[in-house]
């Protein structure tokens, strides 16, 4: 069984990707890693994974462009807010015949890819509390008046920033059925979140076994940074609330950086590999109080949405 973890980046994300995968080197030396380019502009971020076993580019980048020009095809140009997101599609056609996902503002607190023990019993598995804000940031709700998932379906929607599943757990015309179905109503789909739109519509409509890991018995804890409560506990974090530590912690939404919430947790990792350059921030603009407010009020709102 070919087993690895798949991420989607470029130069622009570099230092986020390092301290993923100095988490997951941490502490699995392994388990093979396979990063997705995001755009032409990945040269930089390729020299750095000869720091590391294991870490490779996506093999067949003429599939990436295929699956590019077809999405363009189908939907036109313009149709994503960001389009390049839903080269995580291309994770069913590697060589991965099982895989885990990670988007690179995430770092892990054990050896993450044990995850795929679930899909003994499963075809597709996410770990999140994105179900708990309803449709939030998924679809339109469009797509509930319309009857299109019935109230059950939509309790499993999830954060498409980790997931695992099988290889070719559907098929290409699948993929561009639903494209085409985009084309057709695009008011279901929450196109500001393009990969996370996509992705669930996709795993609602053809995966049936699905599985959630917060749902598992005696539930999990949560893992998204915008969450005040987690405790440190060496270098990893701690849900007081279930007495469990986090798996991952992930900065959805967020600008990881210095005063960033857990922003040691994240330095940590990052700086792990002593071969590699510091990470070089810009200098932080002073915000005024008022944008001070408007941050606080977002980031609740995102807490309590979750």
């Amino acid at each position: 069984m070919n087993r690895g973890i798949y991420l989607l980046g470029n130069d622009k994300v570099m230092d986020n990707a390092v301290a993923l995968i100095n988490s997951i080197r941490f502490y699995d030396s392994d388990t093979p890693i396979v990063m997705i380019p995001y755009n032409d502009n990945y040269q930089k971020i390729a020299e750095v994974f000869s720091n590391f076993s294991g870490v490779t580019i996506y093999e067949n980048l003429e599939y990436i462009k295929y699956f590019c020009e077809q999405v363009d095809n189908i939907c036109g140009k313009n149709f994503f807010e960001r389009p390049n997101l839903l080269r995580k599609l291309v994770c069913w056609f590697g060589s991965f015949d099982e895989f885990l996902y990670i988007d690179t503002d995430i770092v892990v607190f054990n050896k993450i890819i044990d995850n795929l023990s679930y899909l003994q019993e499963n075809d597709f598995v996410c770990y999140d509390y994105q179900h708990t804000g309803g449709i939030y940031e998924v679809f339109n709700q469009s797509i509930q008046e319309n009857n299109i998932f019935n109230e059950t379906e939509f309790k499993d929607v999830f954060n498409s920033g980790f997931w695992c599943s099988k290889k070719q757990a559907f098929s290409e015309e699948d993929i561009w059925e639903l494209f085409r179905e985009c084309v057709r109503h695009p008011e279901y789909f929450y196109l500001l979140n393009s990969d996370q739109t996509i992705l669930n519509y996709l795993v609602l409509k053809h995966v049936p076994r699905r599985f959630n890991i917060v749902n598992r018995p005696g539930k999990a804890p949560g893992n998204w940074a915008g969450s005040p409560h987690f405790q440190a506990q060496g270098h990893i974090l701690i849900d007081p609330k279930l007495n469990q530590p986090l798996q991952f912690l992930h900065w959805a939404g967020m600008r990881i950086e210095p005063d960033c919430p857990y922003w040691e947790i994240w330095e940590y990792y990052r700086n792990l590999n002593p071969s590699l350059p510091p990470p070089i921030f810009p200098v932080k603009v002073k915000k005024s109080s008022w944008q001070q407010t408007l941050s606080q009020i977002k980031t609740l709102f995102r807490f309590l949405k979750k």
